[in-house]
């Protein structure tokens, strides 16, 4: 993050800090990674990657095979039920994915025996088309959380696939950046929400530490070799919140303790969703917008009245 009162540099600046290249977006200076290389085998290793995290973090029974793309188009173009509609809707979205994945698959296949695969190639065409309909009809589709549609998770793989490799990464940096931000927000959020309430008073460390291992993870792959120490330093410090929130100002029963002007259990569910938001937008790499404005305005409202919005 950027020390406060130095002077921000452009967008994009790279560094070398503490020996790790790094690159300045939205506040912070976000680790970078080498490039793989720009070619077709690159980019079909890069889209299935992106198709598997796209199932990861959606809602349920979306990864539908591309071989039975006729069939969900099917169903979706004869459902009426809006509600019904929406989910076959990110059926055939799911079934799109992966016959795009799967087209790549076989021309790196036909690339490896010697045959050249130009852009005009209808195979390509036809990949694209199919990346650009799951795009559409993925903004039917809701993140795993039940809140919000994650747009952007929907997008990548068709600009893995359109653009070059250099150029993709760098739009990954800018959304980290965004996450890490959005991270800060929901934390300071808290902090001033809760921290003011005598039974959630010093909150503050609690989470800094857990917004800290948040940042640290949102920018940290699973291929590193400290992501054991990273990611259990994260979960840790999500355990420790959750336990300051259940156990500061209360007695030996979970009671709390005092005169109670708020009420102690909405706060709790409060806390809990915060840390929550935060994890999905560690794992998602993505941000959410509306859950993280939602969430500021839920605990913004549970410090003037009392309780949680009804």
């Amino acid at each position: 993050m950027q020390s406060p009162g130095e002077d921000s540099p452009p967008e994009g600046t790279r560094r070398i800090i503490d020996r790790q290249e790094r690159v300045f977006y939205c506040g912070y200076w976000v680790k970078t990674y080498p490039l793989p290389a720009d070619s077709l085998h690159a980019k079909k290793n890069l889209i299935e990657a992106l198709t598997r995290r796209l199932f990861n973090h959606t809602e349920h029974g979306l990864n539908v095979p591309g071989a039975r793309l006729a069939d969900a188009r099917a169903a979706y173009e004869a459902e009426t039920d809006p509600a019904a509609r929406r989910i076959k809707g990110g059926m055939l979205a799911g079934a799109l994915f992966n016959r795009a994945t799967d087209i790549f698959r076989h021309l790196v296949e036909l690339q490896a025996d010697g045959v050249e695969i130009l852009t005009d190639y209808p195979l390509v065409q036809e990949c694209g088309n199919c990346l650009m309909e799951a795009l559409e009809l993925g903004r039917l589709v809701l993140h795993r959380s039940g809140e919000e549609g994650i747009d952007e998770l929907w997008g990548e793989p068709f600009r893995a696939y359109s653009l070059p490799v250099e150029e993709f990464y760098e739009g990954r940096y800018i959304k980290i950046g965004q996450c890490m931000r959005d991270i800060d927000r929901i934390a300071d959020s808290m902090i001033e929400n809760f921290g003011c309430i005598p039974v959630f008073e010093g909150i503050g460390p609690a989470v800094r530490e857990f917004a800290a291992a948040a940042r640290l993870k949102c920018e940290t792959l699973r291929t590193d070799r400290d992501i054991f120490d990273v990611w259990t330093k994260f979960v840790t410090a999500g355990e420790r919140l959750t336990g300051f929130a259940h156990g500061h100002g209360t007695d030996g029963r979970g009671r709390p303790t005092g005169r109670r002007l708020h009420s102690h259990a909405d706060g709790l569910q409060l806390i809990e969703a915060g840390r929550l938001l935060i994890f999905y937008l560690v794992r998602a790499r993505t941000p959410m917008p509306k859950s993280t404005r939602e969430y500021i305005e839920r605990i913004t409202f549970y410090r003037e009245r009392g309780r949680i919005p009804r």
